[in-house]
């Protein structure tokens, strides 16, 4: 099945990124959010990044023009009962994401599928709470979207072999690399990536060095992009304590135990980037 009509529900971040990511490879997109001001956020994040584009050459203006021209923002749910695909990026959060499912198999014609963008929570667990478990699939996008050429595609227990090919060539349409992953906590990257940055964060706890020194042992050493606390608070450090929990709960296993001083931070709001505050400061 070809994928022309695509809705996101969620228009944060990873949200806004989808949705312009589906737009640039020429689907009609509605972009969701459960009010006017989320959505307005994400379209002008959209907006941002087309615009910064053509400023570097990327794209031209008549194509940043005509992918902004197949996005629509809304509040409802209606849109989707056209929708071939919708994909969810809403908060990492298993009762949030059950719920908004569970309105989208209301709306939704029995051809539409369900596609994921958890980076963590079990894709058959998910699948389970609708009535389209054979449609429905984990597709794990990478931050930020329109950069990262990587998504992971988790089939679920009950994942057919024509979801799959539906979403592995939209991915391709969309010009990513897509990977095949089995339905295990935290997938391939967050399994490797957040212990990663969790022992990042036990090297500053126990004053090993300063977070600046610790990223860039990580980026001159090891030829990352970018060094692990900042990656942290780039993705945001609550979501990275939550992948954490989630490993640590499903594997039982020590080595997945969140460090203190992470857990200290996301309680006291520091959650990097979105808040100004992490292990950097930044300015609004």
């Amino acid at each position: 099945m070809a994928v022309r009509h695509v809705m996101v529900v969620g228009a944060g971040q990873m949200g806004s990124g989808i949705a312009q990511v589906a737009a640039q490879a020429g689907c009609r997109v509605w972009l969701k959010d459960i009010n006017e001001e989320l959505v307005e956020k994400g379209l002008a994040r959209i907006r941002s990044f087309l615009e910064r584009g053509v400023q570097r050459g990327k794209v031209t203006a008549e194509e940043k023009d005509a992918a902004l021209g197949r996005i629509t923002g809304t509040v409802g749910h209606e849109a989707a009962a056209d929708c071939d695909i919708v994909i969810e990026a809403v908060v990492e959060d298993l009762e949030v994401k059950n719920r908004v499912f569970a309105e989208l198999d209301e709306v939704c014609p029995e051809r539409t599928i369900f596609a994921t963008n958890t980076s963590s929570l079990p894709i058959t667990q998910l699948a389970a709470a609708t009535g389209r478990p054979d449609r429905f699939i984990g597709m794990h996008f990478m931050n930020p979207v329109p950069l990262m050429k990587l998504v992971e595609i988790i089939r679920g227990l009950a994942t057919s072999d024509a979801t799959y090919e539906t979403v592995r060539e939209l991915a391709v349409t969309m010009g990513k690399e897509p990977v095949t992953v089995q339905d295990s906590p935290g997938f391939v990257s967050n399994r490797i990536l957040i212990p990663m940055i969790n022992e990042a964060v036990y090297c500053l706890q126990e004053g090993l060095a300063t977070p600046e020194d610790i990223d860039t042992v990580m980026r001159l050493g090891m030829n990352h992009p970018m060094g692990p606390l900042a990656l942290a608070d780039l993705i945001g450090l609550d979501t990275v304590l939550y992948i954490a929990d989630v490993l640590y709960r499903e594997f039982q296993d020590s080595k997945y135990r969140a460090c203190p001083l992470l857990r200290k931070m996301v309680r006291a709001g520091y959650l990097g980037r979105k808040t100004g505050r992490g292990f950097y400061t930044y300015e609004s």
